[in-house]
């Protein structure tokens, strides 16, 4: 799936990693895929499911599962 940087680094500011914002702005390209792009998200410590709102990761963050 494809997702804009934008989104990363509103997900990044999003949940206080402001260090990780910069370096995931010169690491990644303007448009990511997810599954192409998967080792540089994993260097930022994201997960891909996370940032496309997975039915699975969302409730199980609520829940704190």
């Amino acid at each position: 799936m494809q997702i804009s940087k934008q989104q990363v680094l509103e997900h990044l500011k999003g949940h206080g990693q402001d260090d990780k914002v910069q370096q995931a702005d010169q690491l990644l390209p303007d448009t990511i895929d997810t599954d192409q792009h998967a080792d540089k998200l994993s260097q930022l410590g994201i997960n891909p499911a996370d940032l496309l709102g997975g039915a699975a990761g969302g409730i199980g963050g609520k829940l704190g599962l």
